[in-house]
């Protein structure tokens, strides 16, 4: 039995799963990985084998919702956008989490807010190596996560911004344009605003990719997590209407290796990739987004690295395309939505063909594809709810407008 106000925190082990009950009837089940915190305001009995966190920061958590809740409502009598939030701090601080928390604050108070997501390792509103926002109604399930209908996905390539940040911060900008230009003709989707989860690098040109962030989609308040040397940077640099909070981390909060991120990964992959097909080499123009690194010296006069990572290098199809991830574009490449994702799991150069797998049956929508370095090789014959496929209509839809 938990008292008001208090949070029960546990952790399912590997190969186990665990069922949380509400005695009133409602009962959540939790595959092995997973970790959860349940909060009560006014105490709850449930059943679980488990032990409880005494001390919870979930009561300074919930004091944001009440205070952009008030800030949306003098939006919409004065007839301006609404509060655009985004969280940052570094890794393993439960950014996502308290993005969670908003976002469902929010839409249960009727707003339609847009759920953006920039950290590429992530993939909650796609797959990893991606950024994308998505405009619902309905919370993030606790269960299932969010019920995707035709997301806005940008193609990354990998799970960490410094790979590419001149990349990155191309596509946030590319993300933040499609946002602005639906809230001019979307009234409530302006009203509502939108919460922005980042990724956890908070240096250099971490620290670079959260400002350009901030001013790319107009952020007017910022949640920093357990970390007061980036929440006195922020506050120096950003505007005086920026307000910026600063929040301890939840003690539930428990760092995670690449090896269960990994894991993760390749668990949302099996749900995305069962259906073989072939295709041939004629038919596709492959693309890697940035050029290797070279020493400046080697250079051509005028240019500098940064020209480099935008540079879209031509890939011959191979036996090392196998395993890769790649999604399937329109001419214009990394600047729009990407229409869908394949894995490719063999190569025959002999008959110049490729076999891949994908969520929708042959052929490609498109024959303009991007390479990701994240690989994949777990390729088990699964079919759960997962990201959409090719939704032509959808897609061209995006395209048009926007997240409509």
């Amino acid at each position: 039995h938990s008292t008001g106000e208090t949070e029960l925190c546990f952790e399912v082990e590997a190969s186990q799963s665990v069922q949380l009950e509400l005695l009133t009837g409602m009962k959540f089940t939790f595959d092995a990985g997973v970790k959860v915190a349940v909060f009560t305001w006014r105490g709850c009995s449930v059943q679980l084998s488990s032990r409880t966190e005494v001390d919870t920061p979930m009561l300074l958590y919930l004091n944001i919702p009440t205070t952009l809740e008030q800030m949306q409502r003098q939006a919409e009598k004065e007839e301006e956008r609404g509060t655009r939030v985004m969280v940052v701090g570094p890794t393993h601080v439960g950014k996502s989490t308290v993005c969670r928390l908003l976002f469902n604050y929010a839409v249960c108070l009727g707003h339609r807010p847009t759920y953006v997501e920039l950290d590429v390792g992530q993939g909650s509103v796609s797959i990893s190596g991606t950024t994308g926002a998505l405009y619902t109604e309905q919370p993030k399930d606790v269960e299932e996560g969010f019920s995707i209908q035709a997301p806005l996905v940008y193609h990354f390539g990998s799970t960490t911004p410094v790979t590419n940040s001149k990349l990155y911060n191309q596509i946030t900008s590319c993300l933040a344009d499609v946002f602005k230009q639906r809230c001019g003709v979307n009234r409530r989707a302006s009203v509502s605003g939108c919460v922005i989860n980042t990724s956890g690098g908070v240096k250099v040109s971490g620290f670079q990719a959260l400002v350009h962030a901030a001013s790319a989609f107009e952020v007017n308040v910022v949640v920093v997590l357990d970390q007061e040397p980036l929440y006195n940077e922020l506050k120096r640099d950003f505007p005086h209407f920026v307000h910026t909070v600063l929040l301890p981390k939840s003690g539930g909060v428990m760092e995670c290796s690449k090896d269960f991120w990994r894991e993760c990964r390749d668990e949302l992959l099996i749900c995305c990739f069962y259906r073989a097909f072939n295709v041939r080499f004629s038919d596709v123009k492959i693309y890697k987004v940035g050029a290797l690194t070279i020493p400046n010296s080697y250079l051509p006069l005028g240019m500098s690295q940064e020209d480099n990572q935008l540079k879209l290098v031509p890939v011959t199809p191979g036996r090392d395309m196998v395993h890769h991830l790649l999604s399937v574009s329109t001419e214009d490449l990394f600047k729009t939505s990407v229409a869908g994702f394949i894995v490719v799991t063999s190569v025959d150069a002999e008959h110049q063909v490729f076999t891949v797998l994908s969520l929708a049956p042959g052929p490609l929508p498109k024959n303009f594809l991007l390479i990701m370095d994240i690989q994949f090789m777990d390729v088990k014959q699964r079919s759960a709810g997962c990201l959409a496929a090719w939704d032509i209509e959808t897609f061209t839809l995006l395209k048009a407008d926007g997240l409509r």
